[in-house]
C-alpha cells in the first residue's frame, strides 16, 4: 500500500498506434507502445519509472498529462479521469500538472527570454499582473539557482545545466502538484547530474511536489525514488520499494538493468545479463515478453503469459521464474 493519499492512479492504460501502408492507409498492423499498465503515485512520493528506450515511458507520461488520448484505459488524478475533462476543467487540472523535458537545449524557445519562458504558464492562465508575474519569475529563478538579474537573457547564454534548471522553473511556476521528469538528466554531465538531482529533492520537500521520474538509468533512479518500476516493450514487468528492487530483484530484465550499471570492479563478470540485452527477438503475444532474451527462460514460459504478482509485501513481479532471478546483490 502507498503512504499518504493517492493522487495518480493509472488503470489498464494502452496506447496503440496504427501502422497503415498505401494511398487509402489501409492498417496493416499496431504498434502497442503501452499495453495494459496500472499504477499508483501517492502524494509527496516519487516513482521511478525505468526502462529502454522505445519501451513506451515517455508516451506514458504524455498520457498521464492528458496530451495524448489513452487508447484504453483511465487516468485519475486526484480522482478525476483526465480523458473526461474538458474544457476550462482540463485547463485548471493541466496547471496541477506539469513536466521537465529530456532536452535543455530543444525544449525552450530560442527566439524568447529567460523570463517569458519561465512565466509563459502565468500569462496562460492568467496569474496576477505583469509586475506580479515578473517578480514571481525572479523568485523562482532564484530558488532553482539562476541568478534573477540574467531575467532578460536568452537560453544561448547559457550553459546546458543552467538551462534545464530555466526547464525546471518553468514547470515550477504554476506551483503543481504532480511533476513529470522525462529523462531530465540524460543530456547533462555526471557531475551536473548529481547538482540537478539534489536540487529535485530539495525542491520536492520545499514544495510538496509528487514526481513521477522517467529514465533508463537506474543508478540515477536509486538516487530519488522512493518506489521504481520496470517497463518492458509496453508493460511493467516490476514495481517495487527502491531498495527492495535494488537489493532482491525479482525479473530477469530488472536484473539485466542493474548488471549494466557501469561498476568500478573490471573483473566483475557480466556475460551472462550482458547476452541477454544483446539478443532480440520476437515474442508473440501467448508468450512472456521477455522470453526471447531471458536467461532463466524455461519450457512453460513458451505457453503461459505471466501475471504482476505480489512475491513480498509491496513487491511485484511479471515473471514465471522470479525464484531462480532473485539474488543479493
Amino acid at each position: 500500500m502507498l503512504q499518504g493519499s493517492e493522487l495518480l492512479k493509472i488503470s489498464g492504460v494502452k496506447k496503440y498506434y496504427p501502422i497503415t501502408e498505401g494511398l487509402f492507409r489501409r492498417e496493416i498492423g499496431t504498434v502497442k507502445a503501452v499495453d495494459g499498465v496500472d499504477l499508483e503515485v501517492g502524494r509527496g512520493q516519487t516513482l521511478g519509472l525505468v526502462g529502454e528506450s522505445g519501451c513506451g515511458k515517455s508516451t506514458l507520461g504524455r498520457v498521464i498529462l492528458g496530451l495524448e488520448p489513452p487508447t484504453e484505459g483511465r487516468v485519475l488524478f486526484d480522482g478525476q479521469d483526465i480523458a473526461s475533462l474538458h474544457g476550462e476543467k482540463l485547463h485548471h487540472v493541466r496547471r496541477r500538472m506539469q513536466i521537465i523535458f529530456q532536452d535543455p537545449y530543444s525544449s525552450l524557445n530560442p527566439r524568447q527570454t529567460v523570463g517569458r519562458i519561465i512565466g509563459e504558464g502565468l500569462l496562460i492562465h492568467n496569474i496576477g499582473t505583469p509586475v506580479e508575474q515578473k517578480e514571481a519569475v525572479r523568485r523562482i529563478m532564484e530558488v532553482v539557482g539562476l541568478r534573477p538579474e540574467h531575467i532578460n537573457r536568452y537560453p544561448h547564454e547559457f550553459s546546458g545545466g543552467q538551462r534545464q534548471r530555466i526547464g525546471i522553473a518553468r514547470a515550477l511556476a504554476l506551483h503543481p502538484e504532480l511533476v513529470i521528469c522525462d529523462e531530465p538528466l540524460s543530456a547533462l554531465d555526471v557531475s551536473i547530474q548529481a547538482q540537478v538531482i539534489n536540487l529535485l529533492k530539495d525542491l520536492q520537500q520545499e514544495f510538496k511536489l509528487t514526481y513521477l521520474f522517467i529514465s533508463h538509468d537506474l543508478s540515477v533512479v536509486r538516487h530519488i525514488s522512493d518506489r521504481v518500476a520496470v517497463m518492458y516493450r509496453g508493460q511493467i514487468v516490476e514495481l517495487a520499494e527502491a531498495v527492495e528492487l535494488f537489493h532482491n530483484p525479482g525479473h530477469p530484465y530488472t536484473r539485466a538493468l542493474l548488471e549494466a550499471i557501469p561498476l568500478l570492479d573490471p573483473n566483475r563478470s557480466k556475460e551472462h545479463w550482458k547476452a541477454a540485452m544483446e539478443t532480440a527477438g520476437p515474442s508473440l503475444p501467448e508468450f512472456c515478453i521477455f522470453r526471447p532474451r531471458c536467461p532463466q527462460s524455461e519450457p512453460e514460459c513458451e505457453k503461459i503469459s505471466p501475471e504482476l504478482q505480489e512475491i513480498s509485501p509491496g513487491h511485484w513481479v511479471k515473471c514465471l521464474a522470479y525464484d531462480r532471478v532473485s539474488a543479493r546483490l
